[in-house]
């Protein structure tokens, strides 16, 4: 499968090298793909890793993974074309947080409506499912914890988006639980400040959720 990442930080750099880890051909999106950040995570993860600008991004992937700041997302999708988006499945990884000074993270978007319901709004002909936005992009791939594997929260309009990503959270070595459409973003998206706030409080990144089931 070709996968377009868009955006280049360390959730998109993470999430593309698992992508090629396990064989997938992924192209990483970034403003300036020539940079040597771009170029640095291209050479590290083989002939199978690419890069290109967000249109570029868009156009080669059969599968988009949107890996943008809250902030920034809906120019990205703009100058990536929303013509590349049509059909696809997106992965939307983006959180709806604020970072105000001097004060802890809080949510941009909330009670009625949600950034993965404003992503599929502003993607209307795609197929957008919400997940990987509540762990830290060290544990997206192969998340390695005493307790077993976590639990992916994943949510999304699709059935069969959301069956794909189901298979590739399972792939990646996590458990996953579908919460249904993607209003449910309104739900994983303060589980991510959850997870915010714990390592912020505690000065430790490396939890995850998981959901035990009697």
């Amino acid at each position: 499968m070709k996968v377009g990442i868009i955006g280049s930080g360390d959730v998109g750099q993470a999430l593309g090298a698992g992508f090629v880890a396990h064989g997938h051909q992924t192209m990483l999106g970034s403003r300036d793909p020539n940079s040597a950040k771009v170029q640095g995570w291209r050479q590290q993860n083989g002939a199978k890793a690419s890069a290109g600008t967000f249109d570029q991004v868009a156009a080669f992937g059969d599968l988009i993974v949107l890996a943008t700041a809250w902030g920034g997302t809906e120019q990205a999708l703009k100058l990536a074309d929303l013509r590349n988006f049509v059909g696809k499945v997106v992965i939307d990884v983006t959180n709806p947080l604020n970072f105000p000074p001097n004060a802890p993270p809080e949510l941009a978007v909330g009670f009625s409506d949600s950034g993965g319901e404003q992503v599929q709004r502003w993607l209307p002909e795609s197929r957008v499912v919400k997940a990987f936005n509540i762990v830290g992009s060290p544990l997206m791939i192969n998340p390695r914890l005493p307790g077993g594997p976590p639990t992916m929260f994943i949510c999304g309009n699709d059935e069969y988006a959301r069956q794909t990503v189901n298979d590739l959270c399972e792939t990646f070595g996590w458990e996953v639980e579908d919460v249904g459409g993607i209003e449910a973003s309104r739900l994983l998206e303060p589980l991510a400040l959850l997870w915010v706030t714990r390592g912020l409080r505690s000065g430790q990144w490396n939890h995850a959720f998981k959901l035990l089931k009697g």
